[in-house]
């Protein structure tokens, strides 16, 4: 175990290239868990932290939202990516003074996101001051005073507060209670760049943005769809919940342009057959369509489900939910009434004969659950195409019902939760009333701007201050070319964060590093002894989440603590909102929380039980829907599809198995069988040969948008299995080449699955 990070930064001319694996998990997803854990924490951390790893009254996964079992929890409750997701966190690598004071801006912006991260966690807070060549330590009572008389002095709505789904739901409460109490609404959150779309669809159908089933619902369905997302790599728990399902009789179905592993089959790491056998089929059925072919394949799903009661009448519609519970549903039937098939299979590259035998499942299907995740929500089209997936549920009744619903699946840790606790630039009047009500503060009732929107802030320069609470705001979003230089024009940016990433790189004028406890951290500098916090998991279940591990440095602060802190140093300590007393026992936030949003009431006491509790959903808890008239909406969408100009083909950008986010947690994106490299593309062979370039040629990447060009050097193309017309990217790597006007439209998510590309060759 080193104390200290890689001394190598990635190499791409070592790119190793195996090609794709046939099954997730098993004993090599053991072995590398392990081993991660060791080489980062050490025997004693990582024993420590994985044995309470989602247990009762243990800690919460870091990683994505997949949802605990009620019932009997294995003693590793924890998947390959959540163990690796412990061991950055639980490291005892440190960046600490001295490690910053070795390493110039000069360096650090050469470096890439895996050597930054790899660094360690930060141990003391840093300030980079005008003029300065390198961050310098800086007490913390001096950086509080910094960022009170900079906010004081700046015109709120020139302050962003930005927020990654890592955050805690005290925290994300606090923050937001923060940045209303200054007298703005910006409050972006990477949400804005993920199930956005998800919200926007859901809201206008069914009146909640959240999914509508339980883990027990996916265990018990009759037909699940996985549409657009990766659960070997991005969730892999998922993968235990759907073998399960088969077991019970229920079929899978997985809709992706890759042939990803985990989607094929699940080699069980808890079971001897995961261990030593082939493992389990995940998919009984693959359909690897075109990238934004999904609205398209919807609909003709729609025209064959009515096709089906027609042909044997009252077996396929669920008439009585749709006469009591939905409006609009003459006119869906009407405008699913034909289709054109040619332009069907163009658009989706699959078969009519596929898609048939797809519809004449999900006909006779009496419970169907449909997931998705990116794949869906980062297309222009995102938004139609989930009020699609709702249509194709509300005809057959899939609400309510057990094994039935809407499953947008959350690849953050508390991404749900951070919306929940108010963090979203375009607040309703009941939430911000019910704020004001609760703490004698007067809310900005102008909406603020949403992740995209702060690009264009920050290009024109009109941004004094920006802060961001967690995350990696510029290597998350689009454009980040463009960004890096509007964040370097910046007054202020102000980082709470646990390990070094480029947003740091990309300082202000001036600039401050506020180091926090992590989620394994143990948080007991309270009056009152050791606190939890809480979090909301893809399913609506709100449960506790505490550390245990002694943190690497005595300079670490909780982040209610640091939010409290700046709130005082800030508004002075008679502000009408008493900081510290929330700072000093989250007791008293929870309690404020219960009187301030509904479905929380008696938080305190709500949270301490068993399993945690769960907030309320009136889709899947009555049949009922927050909408005018209480009526679900039947929508009608125009066919869309992604057609790329002559010359070019779709890229689509996606994760390594190594990575979580912005965050690489190796070099070894295994399913895939890439290693070692990550400036890559996967191209179909047959598009590697028509457009005239070799495997592992060398290219720059020239994406086109609005009739502007943006240019990515340095990528080796590999060919790879993927459909036709498509290729795929890892991110961040590839998102400078996403144009920051490329967005999903009602939701603004930026469209990193949507983007027209071409090569050229390097020498």
């Amino acid at each position: 175990m080193s104390k200290t990070g890689p001394k190598d930064d990635i190499d791409e001319a070592r790119l190793k290239v195996t090609g794709p694996k046939g099954s997730a998990a098993g004993l090599t997803a053991v072995r590398v868990a392990l081993s991660r854990n060791v080489e980062q924490a050490g025997p004693s951390r990582t024993l420590r932290s994985l044995a309470r790893l989602n247990q009762r009254n243990g800690m919460d996964c870091p990683g994505c939202a997949w949802p605990d079992p009620l019932g009997r929890r294995s003693p590793a409750e924890f998947c390959e990516n959540g163990a690796k997701a412990v061991a950055e966190e639980a490291t005892q690598r440190v960046a600490d003074p001295d490690w910053w004071a070795a390493h110039p801006i000069a360096e650090l912006e050469s470096r890439t996101e895996y050597w930054l991260g790899q660094a360690g966690r930060i141990t003391h807070p840093m300030i980079l001051r005008p003029g300065d060549d390198r961050y310098r330590p800086v007490p913390w009572q001096e950086a509080f005073d910094l960022i009170g008389s900079r906010l004081r002095e700046a015109d709120p709505d020139d302050a962003i507060f930005y927020t990654s789904g890592r955050t805690a739901n005290e925290t994300a409460f606090m923050y937001q209670l923060f940045a209303r109490s200054l007298g703005t609404n910006n409050l972006p959150d990477c949400s804005n760049m993920c199930h956005e779309s998800s919200g926007a669809a859901m809201k206008t159908t069914i009146g909640i943005g959240k999914g509508t089933v339980s883990l027990e619902d996916i265990h018990h369905s009759k037909l699940v769809f996985v549409v657009g997302q990766n659960p070997g790599t991005n969730h892999p728990r998922m993968l235990s919940a759907l073998d399960e399902c088969r077991k019970n009789g229920g079929t899978v179905v997985s809709v992706n342009p890759l042939p990803e592993a985990g989607l094929l089959r699940f080699k069980d790491p808890q079971s001897l057959k995961g261990l030593a056998g082939e493992g389990s089929v995940i998919s009984d059925h693959y359909l690897q369509i075109k990238v934004g072919g999904d609205l398209a394949l919807f609909q003709a799903l729609g025209h064959l489900l009515f096709q089906a009661e027609e042909q044997n009448p009252g077996t396929v519609i669920d008439a009585e939910f749709v006469a009591t519970r939905t409006q609009g549903f003459e006119e869906y039937r009407r405008a699913r009434a034909q289709i054109d098939w040619e332009t069907t299979e163009r658009a989706t590259g699959l078969s009519r004969g596929q898609i048939e035998e797809i519809g004449a499942l999900l006909a006779a299907s009496p419970a169907t659950i449909f997931c998705w995740a990116l794949g869906l929500t980062q297309q222009p089209h995102s938004v139609n195409t989930i009020r699609e997936i709702i249509n194709l549920l509300l005809v057959q009744g899939n609400f309510g019902k057990p094994g039935a619903g809407a499953c947008p699946v959350r690849g953050h840790s508390n991404v749900q939760g951070d919306r929940t606790m108010g963090i979203w630039e375009k607040p309703g009047e009941e939430l911000l009333a019910a704020i004001d009500k609760e703490f004698g503060i007067v809310s900005p009732r102008e909406h603020g701007v949403d992740s995209t929107e702060a690009l264009d802030r920050f290009q024109a320069g009109d941004v004094d201050v920006f802060m961001s609470l967690g995350g990696n705001f510029l290597s998350a979003n689009a454009e980040t070319d463009a960004l890096f230089k509007g964040l370097r024009n910046t007054d202020l940016t102000v980082y709470i964060s646990t390990k070094p990433n480029r947003s740091h790189v990309a300082h202000g004028r001036t600039s401050i590093i506020l180091p926090t406890l992590g989620r394994s951290d143990r948080d007991d500098k309270h009056p009152g002894g050791a606190q939890f916090l809480t979090v909301e998991d893809s399913m609506s279940v709100i449960r506790s989440t505490q550390g245990r591990l002694k943190p690497v440095s005595e300079h670490l602060l909780a982040e209610p603590v640091i939010i409290a802190r700046m709130a005082e140093a800030t508004f002075g300590t008679d502000h009408v909102i008493d900081w510290r007393a929330m700072a000093e026992d989250y007791d008293v936030i929870r309690d404020r929380i219960s009187r301030t949003l509904p479905g929380f009431e008696d938080f305190n006491r709500r949270v301490r039980q068993r399993n945690g509790f769960v907030l309320p959903n009136p889709p899947r808890d009555s049949r009922s829907f927050a909408l005018e008239g209480g009526r679900a909406a039947f929508t009608i969408s125009p066919l869309e599809y992604l057609e790329p100009p002559e010359g070019h083909l779709i890229l689509q950008t996606m994760r390594s198995h190594d990575q979580f986010n912005t965050t690489y947690y190796g070099l070894d994106d295994r399913y895939r069988g890439i290693k070692d490299g990550r400036r890559v593309i996967l191209i179909h062979p047959d598009d590697l040969a028509a457009f005239g370039f070799e495997d592992r040629e060398k290219v720059t990447v020239i994406s086109t948008f609005a009739g502007t060009e943006r240019r990515a050097e340095g990528f080796r193309l590999i060919s790879y299995p993927t459909a036709r017309g498509c290729v795929g990217a890892y991110f961040p790597e590839a998102n400078s080449l996403v144009h920051r006007k490329l967005v999903a439209r009602e939701s603004n998510t930026p469209g990193f699955k949507a983007v027209a590309v071409r090569f050229e060759r390097e020498a």
